[in-house]
């Protein structure tokens, strides 16, 4: 199994975490993006996460390698999920970051046994897989290769172009098993992006990688999300992101409005009351509850659509992956490769 030394040459004491038996290994790199970022090294028990029927998810199966997430989104959903580790979801959500070494071991494991079906697995759907720290850790990687191994259908959603580094993968995993792209981009707004996720890639990163990805024959979307009611839905904000995604190749988009639940609520309005403070009062009126109102989602979604009747490129349907079931990999002489986050990733 890969560990990695601290760069200071520091021994770091375990520490207990809720929701996992053995104790977490703290780590500290001393490089600038993991400056003040300390990692939770954890053996996890189990690695395939059942989505409740209740969430009407169109996916059944999610896998999560890290809990919290250094893009620091101000509105990220997961949030709250990180208080069940008695850690805050604000500061902490951000530079708290549980990693789940064993994560591909414990993969080959799950899909070895009988009893699965070859579902398929949705990856991002809680905190971003391919966040600064896969580009060391490299569990995504290992994870996708599992799948590969087992020809099993799965889709990634990312805000990051890192996800380019596996290329390799969903090329493969496209034509055997069933593979399909999303990446996350709200808004091309300069100020904007760096006022609302200072800890995530360039937009106009994430669309060059969605033409990449399409040029190499891998299915790849835009979740167009979250668009921030009075920050990023003016027509024209709308219409950079349609006409970018449209030229670059993307098989579908998918609008989704600001979503303030408790917990998320509570980070995003104080950092409004810095950055918009003009919008607090109608911000304020729009989420009394966890959605804006009905009215002012169809507008923006209506927005959208009209869009993307400009273009063509949205005028075919989407064609989901589809779970199978195939003959488990023949055995292996060598150990299993050392390892290295709401939302349907194949949405209209």
């Amino acid at each position: 199994m890969q560990t990695f030394s601290d760069l200071r040459g520091q021994a770091r004491p375990p520490t207990d975490l809720p929701l996992f038996d053995a104790p977490a290994t703290l780590r500290t790199f001393d490089s600038p993006e993991f400056r003040d970022v300390t990692f939770y090294e954890v053996e996890a028990k189990s690695i395939l996460n059942r989505v409740p029927a209740a969430s009407r998810m169109p996916f059944e199966w999610t896998i999560n390698v890290y809990r919290g997430c250094s893009h620091a989104c101000l509105y990220c959903f997961a949030r709250p999920s990180h208080t069940f580790l008695s850690f805050d979801a604000g500061r902490d959500f951000e530079r708290k970051i549980v990693v789940k070494l064993n994560a591909p071991e414990v993969l080959r494991r799950e899909l070895r046994r009988k009893s699965w079906t070859g579902a398929h697995v949705a990856m991002g759907t809680n905190t971003d897989p391919y966040q600064r720290c896969e580009g060391r850790y490299r569990l995504t990687r290992g994870v996708l290769e599992v799948l590969r191994d087992y020809a099993n259908p799965c889709s990634v959603l990312t805000k990051s172009p890192l996800l380019l580094r596996d290329l390799d993968l969903f090329v493969e995993l496209a034509g055997t098993a069933g593979f399909s792209a999303n990446l996350s981009i709200g808004t091309l707004d300069e100020e904007v992006w760096r006022r609302s996720e200072p800890g995530t890639p360039h937009p106009k990163a994430r669309m060059a990688a969605v033409k990449q990805l399409v040029a190499a024959g891998v299915p790849c979307g835009i979740l167009m999300a979250p668009i921030l009611p009075g920050i990023s839905d003016s027509p024209e904000q709308l219409r950079a992101v349609v006409r970018a995604a449209a030229d670059a190749g993307a098989s579908h988009l998918t609008p989704l409005t600001l979503h303030l639940r408790p917990g998320v609520k509570e980070e995003f309005l104080p950092w409004l009351e810095e950055t918009y403070p003009e919008l607090v009062a109608g911000y304020r009126s729009l989420y009394r509850g966890s959605n804006a109102p009905k009215a002012v989602r169809e507008e923006i979604a209506d927005r959208v659509r009209a869009e993307k009747r400009r273009h063509q490129a949205f005028a075919r349907a989407a064609t989901p992956a589809t779970a199978r079931r195939l003959p488990d990999p023949q055995p292996q002489d060598s150990p299993a490769p050392d390892p290295a986050t709401q939302l349907s990733l194949k949405l209209g």
